[in-house]
């Protein structure tokens, strides 16, 4: 017998997250309990098991479930609410502040990766790569600086975009579509560069961003942002 999924409205994989988590938050799934497989799940839900793959990621990232190759998926034990981050599109978070958007490329390169680029990415020392440097700006004030390594192989057709021309942010969040990524925040004191490229002095305090994301197959890009002084990043749970 098949199961109802509720919201019929929802996409079918948020249908199912939906039904999944109210299993757990009625203790029928309890703390620890291993759930059915995905292959019984699908049949139960009249799913593909892709789309039953793609709810219990969803739940994974929530930190509800606990996932392991080769161990099935758990009830997470004592689980933690996981924060939200989200990529975004520089251009629409200037002008949704009501800013004038402009961008610039400072420096744009086809470049063998160095180590820490490769480490970072998890690819060979030397593998080809994009290397490209570029600001943002809001009413002509520069907004954020960022200096960014790009995998041309990461999605088919990227290695002929140009991104001499062709806003990188903007291009990568709606073509490049990613499965897992890093977040790191720091703070740190600007150095020669970053003080002009965002017309401050150095040693002024910065927020840094560095963020890298991979598909299935390969790494997409790893970018390090370094934000105007007094810039926040507020999170969705």
């Amino acid at each position: 017998m098949t199961a109802r999924v509720p919201a019929p409205t929802l996409p079918k994989a948020q249908a199912i997250a939906h039904e999944v988590r109210r299993r757990i938050i009625d203790r029928e799934w309890r703390q620890g309990d291993r759930i059915p497989d995905e292959a019984d799940l699908a049949v139960e839900f009249g799913a593909a098991r892709a789309t039953v793959n793609k709810a219990l990621q969803m739940l994974a990232d929530e930190g509800l479930l606990d996932r392991r190759r080769r161990a099935g998926t758990r009830v997470a034990v004592d689980p933690v609410r996981k924060a939200v981050l989200t990529i975004p599109i520089v251009r629409e978070q200037i002008e949704s502040a009501g800013m004038a958007y402009g961008h610039r490329i400072i420096a744009h390169r086809r470049a063998p990766a160095p180590e820490a680029i490769a480490r970072r990415l998890d690819v060979g020392t030397g593998a080809p790569m994009i290397h490209l440097r570029a600001v943002h700006y809001g009413d002509e004030a520069p907004f954020q600086y960022e200096d960014r390594w790009i995998n041309p192989q990461a999605v088919s057709g990227m290695g002929s975009v140009d991104f001499r021309h062709v806003n990188a942010n903007e291009w990568l969040v709606r073509n490049a579509p990613y499965s897992r990524a890093d977040f790191t925040f720091s703070a740190a004191n600007a150095d020669a560069r970053d003080a002009r490229m965002l017309q401050t002095y150095p040693g002024q305090a910065l927020l840094i961003l560095h963020r890298t994301t991979w598909n299935e197959d390969h790494p997409i890009t790893t970018v390090r942002i370094a934000c105007k002084p007094g810039h926040q990043i507020s999170t969705s749970n």
